[in-house]
Parts: structure tokens; sequence; C-alpha cells
């Protein structure tokens, strides 16, 4: 199912890239590193976008499927990667690609849970996001919404 949307926007974009490559051109981003900071691992402090672009906000995703099924109960790896494949289609259906995420937060349920599977939720990002990471915040919370959801990511994009 991922697949066949993957493919469906990639015939999407292929055909944006040649309505607006110039305009995308144009956007830039850089990260922002105050000086004297030690440099974060796996996401930036800031990202500084520049040259016009169309806002994305992405809405809390927690690991359902298509049909709203939670995938993965009682498992962060599964729940994250889920979640984080939701935030890609979404972002990938209004024009973007993963690199135009420019905020994201997780919200999860056991920060010892993430942290104990944190190894493989980076082989996940790196594997569908590449070294990309943006301005991200990570957030304990008593409970989600979903009953038997460990994670939800909410994000911004900036696409252009």
């Amino acid at each position: 199912m991922l697949e066949r949307i993957f493919r469906r926007v990639r015939g999407l974009r292929d055909r944006e890239r040649e309505k607006d490559g110039e305009e995308r051109q144009r956007l830039r981003r850089w990260a922002v590193r105050p000086d004297g900071w030690r440099a974060p691992q796996g996401y930036e402090n800031g990202i500084l976008v520049e040259g016009g672009g169309r806002m994305l906000f992405v809405a809390g995703q927690i690991a359902w499927d298509a049909d709203q099924n939670l995938v993965g109960e009682g498992n962060m790896t599964k729940q994250f990667v889920q979640a984080l494949d939701n935030v890609l289609v979404v972002v990938a259906d209004a024009g973007g690609h993963p690199e135009e995420i420019v905020r994201m937060t997780i919200y999860v349920t056991d920060k010892k849970a993430y942290l104990n599977a944190a190894k493989a939720i980076g082989e996940a990002w790196r594997s569908r996001i590449g070294r990309h990471y943006p301005a991200m915040a990570l957030v304990q919370v008593a409970d989600l919404l979903e009953p038997g959801a460990m994670v939800e990511i909410e994000a911004t994009a900036v696409i252009g």
C-alpha cells in the first residue's frame, strides 16, 4: 500500500518538478547551529528557510495503517516507523519531500521504551529520510487519544 502511494506521489513530483523546478531552487534551508554549542545528534536546533515556499502543517500521526488499524501494538519501533511513514505520505501527497520537513514533535508514552528502541528507530529514519534532521522535540506524555498508541508525530514542512 505504502509503495503504491509513493509511486503515485513520485509521478506527481516529477510533473511538479518540471512545472516549478526554478521556484524550488530558490528555496534554501540552513541548519542553525549557535557558536559554542555542542553539535546536536539526530535533530537540529533550528532550521532557517529562505525564499518562500508553501507551509504544510501535518497533524499528529500515530501508527495507523490506511484503514485506521493500530500497527505494532506494544512495540515502540513498529509504531514509530508507521507514524513516520504516515507523516511522509502526507508530505508527499502535498508535493513535498522528506528534506522539506523543518520541524517535528514526537510524543511518546514511554521515554524508556523510546530510548531502548533508539538504534532501530535511527536505522528506520535513515532508510527513509537519510541524514536530514529537522528541528525536533521529544515529549513524554501520560497517554495518547488512541488506546494502545505509544507514539504520535506531528511535523511542519516548507514545500517549494
